[in-house]
């Protein structure tokens, strides 16, 4: 199963690349967009850890105030692969 969790990060204006930049640290975190201390991030589960740990985790980022879910999208791996294979002729 693949989950993809959409967030929006408030943090303090003055942090903001500093939080961006731990951000993208996150083996399944990536930012698509900041503005005036918003950030707009997504997370994926990676083979370690689930998505909803790293958004724990993320909390602790100095500069971070909060971590909002504002999307969460979850996929059986193995119907996704049946769907889009070929068939055979």
């Amino acid at each position: 199963m693949t989950n993809i969790c959409g967030c929006l990060v408030h943090t303090r204006p003055e942090r903001v690349a500093a939080v961006i930049q731990a951000l993208q640290a996150f083996e399944g975190g990536e930012v698509h967009g900041h503005e005036g201390g918003r950030i707009v991030l997504t997370v994926e589960d990676t083979p370690d850890k689930r998505a909803s740990d790293q958004i724990m985790d993320m909390h602790q980022i100095p500069g971070v105030l909060t971590i909002t879910l504002t999307y969460h999208h979850f996929e059986d791996i193995d119907e996704t692969a049946a769907a889009v294979s070929v068939p055979h002729h």
